[in-house]
């Protein structure tokens, strides 16, 4: 299997935790991907998932806390295979909102994704077709 998604079902099943009390370890993602100042598991999370995860497999990190901005770095891909970074728009295309994970197959109209904040939390979804940016592929960093 791939490292990323190794990783990645490790965190399956977690989940938001209601009010006052926040989930430590998406805490611990926003610092991981550099974010160090949020303090709650209410902000949108998808793409800290996606830049802890590929911190803790030594894979190149966006950094930045919108799913748009793994667009910006990585090889774009047409044919992705499992554990590539996946892409989608939200609200309308060019709106800036989206969501980010990793590939792990399709059917005809959807995606299926391993992913973080996908109904506050990490499982596995499925996401349209028509609603894809992009995929990306990375290569580990040299340690």
């Amino acid at each position: 299997m791939n490292r990323a998604i190794d990783i990645a079902l490790q965190d399956y099943g977690l989940k938001e935790v209601p009010g006052a009390n926040h989930e430590q370890k998406i805490i611990q993602m926003f610092k991981d991907a550099g974010h160090s100042w949020v303090q709650d598991d209410e902000t949108a999370w998808c793409s800290a998932f996606v830049n802890s995860v590929h911190h803790k497999a030594c894979l190149p990190l966006s950094r930045k806390l919108n799913a748009i901005s793994w667009l910006e770095i990585g090889e774009p891909v047409t044919d992705p295979v499992v554990g590539d970074v996946v892409v989608f728009w939200r609200k309308f295309k060019g709106s800036g909102y989206g969501h980010v994970g990793f590939y792990i197959n399709e059917t005809d109209t959807h995606i299926r994704v391993l992913g973080g904040n996908q109904s506050n939390e990490v499982n596995i979804a499925l996401y349209p077709k028509d609603r894809l940016e992009g995929y990306r592929r990375f290569k580990q960093i040299e340690e």
